[in-house]
């Protein structure tokens, strides 16, 4: 769980320095300043260690640099903030390859409702197009404090619920179709 943790904190350092910064400061230049010196230091910061950094850091510290360097020439936060949309918009096209989702279930689930996964799979993919949709329709107002509830709670939220609801969806129809698995066994 820490290296989990640790991964995503990686991933997302400069989205948090960047709103540390512009909620200390109310400097959108300056948080996007810091944002991409950060980005940068961590990319020199990995070659001199000689760590690896995933495809999605690497994905994330590029876009801070041109969404962050755009928003900086126009002075028009909705640059900066809309980066969260393309990952989400990345995610989904991820999500949409049939089944992606049976390797990341118990083998009792995948072996009893695969096709209960695999629509989870789509579905999944459907809320990371809602929830990209959602971040660039929130960009657009360019309210950042708008935009930090929306990223922090309503995206966070929204994964939760859906976690939650794929769980007790998938824990009841397995405890169901072992149930009449057992019934027809029996007679």
């Amino acid at each position: 769980m820490k290296d989990v943790l640790l991964r995503l904190g990686t991933d997302f350092l400069s989205t948090i320095v960047f709103l540390v910064v512009y909620l200390l400061t109310d400097s959108i230049v300056l948080a996007t300043s810091v944002a991409i010196a950060g980005a940068i230091a961590q990319i020199i910061h990995a070659r001199v260690t000689g760590k690896q950094l995933g495809f999605m850091t690497y994905a994330s510290l590029g876009l801070v640099i041109v969404l962050g360097l755009a928003t900086i020439l126009t002075s028009d936060p909705r640059f900066v903030l809309a980066k969260p949309s393309i990952a989400h918009f990345a995610i989904g096209l991820i999500m949409l390859k049939r089944g992606w989702m049976l390797r990341y279930v118990p083998p009792v689930v995948s072996e009893t409702i695969p096709e209960y996964v695999t629509a989870a799979g789509y579905a999944w993919a459907a809320l990371m197009f809602v929830l990209g949709a959602g971040t660039i329709a929130v960009a657009m107002t360019g309210n950042i404090k708008l935009w930090t509830i929306y990223v922090s709670v309503v995206l966070v939220a929204a994964k939760v619920l859906a976690f939650a609801i794929q769980y007790v969806v998938f824990r009841l129809t397995v405890i169901s179709r072992l149930r009449a698995a057992r019934g027809a066994a029996g007679t």
